[in-house]
């Protein structure tokens, strides 16, 4: 789920784009990304996708100056940029949850590693292609560096698109110093040996100077940008594994139960579910459209499951006892509820009735004699009886 937020850093309004998976959300993370690169370069969104769908929200944003944001970017520097940052993280702390974790692509890990100290709830940190001190940025403009002493500004290409770059920029690179050794974080390193933009050698300087725990991760072939797809969501895959060590520990629900019983008990207090029987165990919960988590299946697609699953049990049954070539069965279900108009044997029209649509798909060598058998068996399906019986629940306050 993406939602585009908004948020204040030095007066000035950034724009950012918060994706958060669709389940129970286990830490947010805050990405920073490559010098002059914007919230959608591609990395940065497929590294975010990635981790979504492994239960890590992250919120990316344009720095002040680029993309949808406010400001010049030509009035901000290194220092204004970790500032954005840790804007960033007090805006997640109030609105959601203080990031966990920190990853900064190019000099964005330079940005992450300086500020990384100053967020106490940040428990790790990862950087991609990450130069060891963020001067190192100013070998994009090299040509340019005399004029821009001399004039105090340059108007420079950097890939398609150009920037001027102030004097200022310059002497806050140069006096960017950070102990890396005091950072106090878990920190995963990953550099491509192959990253023509920053050499492997910057890696092995943040490496040598940060203190255990500390890991290291070749991204092998990939360019500085991670431009291939591939690559982006190996590194979201690793920093996935990686940092849950780092993360507090899931929730661990053990409950016994008789065979034939099922028990099911609160896990959150809001909609999500624990779901015990004699022998498996389960969520079941409400989607976040209707306030709940969505780390399992909601009550009726519970319902529509146990008829489902009845149903292909039962023809594969019937179809093994008679011998039929029957090779695959599928069940697609839905429930709804219609309002009675004209019907001319229902006795009140006008009020809703339930009712739960279901399709079998069976493939195999079968007449048309056999189709109609297994359609009639169908509906002899336990679970198909039960609905139609006239049942009762009996409660008991415990």
């Amino acid at each position: 789920m993406r939602t585009k937020v908004q948020f204040e850093s030095n007066g000035l309004t950034l724009v950012g784009m918060l994706e958060s998976p669709e389940s129970e959300i286990r830490c947010y993370a805050l990405f920073a990304h490559c010098f002059t690169c914007g919230k959608d370069i591609a990395a940065a969104s497929r590294i975010a996708r990635a981790l979504t769908s492994k239960g890590i929200a992250v919120l990316r944003f344009d720095f002040t100056g680029l993309g949808n944001s406010d400001g010049d970017f030509e009035n901000t520097n290194f220092s204004s940029n970790m500032q954005d940052l840790l804007a960033a993280a007090d805006f997640l702390r109030k609105d959601y949850q203080a990031p966990a974790l920190l990853i900064g692509h190019s000099l964005g890990g330079a940005a992450v590693l300086g500020m990384a100290s100053k967020v106490s709830e940040v428990k790790a940190v990862v950087t991609i292609g990450a130069p060891h001190q963020a001067e190192h940025v100013s070998h994009n403009f090299s040509a340019s560096l005399d004029t821009i002493e001399e004039s105090g500004e340059a108007e420079v290409s950097l890939g398609s698109r150009k920037f001027v770059i102030k004097k200022q920029f310059l002497d806050d690179l140069a006096n960017q110093r950070r102990d890396i050794s005091n950072m106090k974080k878990a920190l995963l390193v990953m550099h491509s040996p192959l990253d023509n933009t920053v050499a492997i050698t910057e890696a092995e300087k943040i490496y040598k100077e940060a203190r255990h725990p500390k890991s290291f991760i070749s991204l092998d072939d990939a360019d500085h940008l991670l431009t291939r797809k591939q690559d982006a969501e190996y590194a979201a895959e690793v920093v996935s594994s990686w940092v849950s060590r780092y993360l507090p520990q899931e929730e661990t629900y053990t409950q016994t139960v008789d065979k034939g019983y099922v028990l099911v008990e609160e896990k959150n207090h809001i909609f999500s579910q624990h779901v015990t029987s004699h022998s498996h165990y389960w969520l079941a919960d409400e989607p976040i459209s209707a306030g709940g988590n969505n780390v399992g299946p909601d009550p009726y697609e519970h319902l529509l499951a146990g008829l489902g699953a009845c149903t292909a049990m039962t023809l594969r049954m019937y179809a093994k006892h008679k011998n039929l070539p029957l090779d695959h069965v599928k069940v697609l279900l839905n429930h709804r509820r219609d309002y009675i108009e004209d019907c001319s044997d229902c006795e009140n029209q006008g009020e809703a009735i339930e009712v739960i649509e279901r399709q079998l798909t069976i493939t195999g060598s079968l007449s048309e004699e056999q189709r109609a058998s297994l359609l009639r068996i169908a509906d002899k399906c336990p679970v198909h009886k039960t609905l139609h019986k006239s049942v009762k629940v009996k409660t008991q306050l415990i």
